[in-house]
């Protein structure tokens, strides 16, 4: 089939199918009928002579043509995505954009939180979705469904490019009326206390990978979900945790928690923002990374 007559518009349908495998709920996805997403269907699978999707049961299953397709049509949406946002002026003051961002409770907490108040001043119509990175956040951001990806440096995708954000210490904070804080934390202090660690998505983060460089010897009494949980499992004991050393100075206040530096040579996280590679010139892509970075660096403890 000629390309002057393949409608484009079935490239989207064909994403969101291979995405869903379910009729009805592709239609659902894109706000169209079910018979109109049968008739999308239909027309795919004349065009592209293959049945794209088998009914097996229940389920739907996806031909192999169309698995081989899947990755290169929907970078094809992107492209045209990103082609047709970077060829419009981008104003903030005016833009109703949605900007969809990865990042943990922490960078939530010491990056976007501030970033919201910004945005209330000279973009009050953007909109911000935030979600948690997880195991499915390369892939999201390999499908065009994330603008921004903040994580640490080592957790980086290889295939799209990324800026630096800022430099993090971690340090050990814990209840200001622990003992162990009434004079220099030792090492031998550090590993006798008991500790709160944090495994986001049960997976270990920075700090662990850190320690275990240098032999992990703290002797863990809870696994905390989230960053901000800490603090609350901190109250009235004699436990410690490492967290990040913008956080802890945000927290110690109100918590009644006393912070100190860790008594063990760790690396400094070198915390990052990435990007889509077909997004490099996206103008309210860039706006938001400058905004994102110019926070960055007037929160640096230092």
């Amino acid at each position: 089939m000629r390309l002057d007559q393949f409608d484009l518009n079935l490239l989207i349908a064909f994403d969101v199918l291979l995405k869903e495998r379910n009729v009805t709920q592709a239609a659902a996805h894109l706000h169209i009928t079910q018979s109109s997403m049968s008739a999308a269907l239909k027309r795919l699978r004349v065009s592209l002579n293959d049945e794209i999707l088998v009914q097996h049961g229940k389920k739907m299953i996806p031909t192999p043509r169309a698995l081989a397709l899947a990755p290169e049509i929907a970078a094809t949406i992107q492209n045209l995505r990103n082609l047709i946002a970077s060829a419009t002026i981008f104003d903030p003051a005016h833009s109703t954009r949605r900007f969809r961002i990865a990042a943990s409770d922490y960078i939530t907490t010491v990056l976007i939180t501030p970033l919201l108040a910004v945005l209330q001043k000279v973009a009050p119509r953007i909109e911000l979705e935030v979600r948690l990175p997880d195991n499915n956040s390369r892939k999201a951001m390999d499908d065009g469904e994330l603008d921004l990806l903040l994580t640490p440096q080592q957790f980086l995708s290889p295939d799209h490019p990324s800026d630096f954000l800022f430099r993090e210490r971690h340090v050990i904070i814990g209840c200001a009326s622990n003992p162990v804080f009434q004079s220099e934390l030792t090492v031998e202090a550090f590993e006798k206390c008991g500790h709160v660690a944090v495994h986001i998505q049960g997976n270990p983060v920075f700090i662990d990978a850190a320690l275990n460089a240098v032999g992990d010897h703290r002797r863990i009494e809870v696994i905390a979900p989230s960053f901000l949980q800490v603090p609350w499992l901190l109250r009235n004991t004699s436990r410690l945790a490492l967290i990040h050393e913008r956080l802890a100075n945000l927290l110690a206040e109100p918590f009644s928690l006393a912070v100190a530096n860790c008594p063990i040579n760790l690396p400094v996280m070198n915390e990052m923002m990435q990007y889509h590679c077909a997004r490099t010139n996206d103008q309210g892509l860039l706006w938001l990374r400058e905004c994102l970075k110019d926070i960055a660096g007037r929160s640096d403890p230092r």
